[in-house]
């Protein structure tokens, strides 16, 4: 599954920019997660790079990393250019689409992503993007989420 939300940057980061649909200055963190919501791939990037296409290079990244994988879920902002990069990668893509007039549902498959993004919530030092490098910020997010499952553990 992959996803990709914004988060303010403080003024000295590189690769800032502004998300007009989120109303949101600062960078997006794209995330690629298997069935349980444990993450493969984590790439950050300027937040005026729409999710299309930004989303073809972090699912390249994970192709590389787990060629086993075969296909992905996204939302409704993977379309078009997304879909013709994957396909050409042996990806198949499922849309998951909002019902519409049904007011708020969890989507099916949708709400792994969604709950990966909520452990990284727990995280204060993920709220804001205080990190100057997209590269450092990278790490932040793969730390706090072995930290998360780490304590889900139970065994310390």
């Amino acid at each position: 599954m992959i996803d990709s939300r914004s988060v303010k940057t403080t003024g000295a980061a590189e690769g800032r920019g502004f998300d007009g649909g989120k109303k949101v200055k600062g960078r997006k963190h794209h995330i690629v997660t298997d069935i349980l919501g444990l993450l493969l791939k984590v790439k950050v990037h300027a937040a005026n790079i729409h999710d299309t296409v930004a989303g073809g290079n972090v699912i390249r990244q994970a192709m590389e990393k787990y060629p086993s994988l075969t296909s992905v879920t996204g939302d409704a902002c993977y379309r078009k250019t997304f879909e013709e990069f994957a396909a050409a990668l042996g990806l198949t893509v499922e849309i998951v689409e909002r019902i519409i007039g049904a007011g708020w549902v969890i989507l099916p498959k949708r709400w792994r992503v969604e709950r990966t993004f909520a452990w990284m919530g727990g995280s204060r030092r993920l709220l804001k993007d205080y990190e100057i490098s997209t590269d450092s910020m990278e790490n932040m997010i793969m730390f706090s989420h072995m930290a998360t499952l780490l304590n889900r553990l139970d065994v310390f």
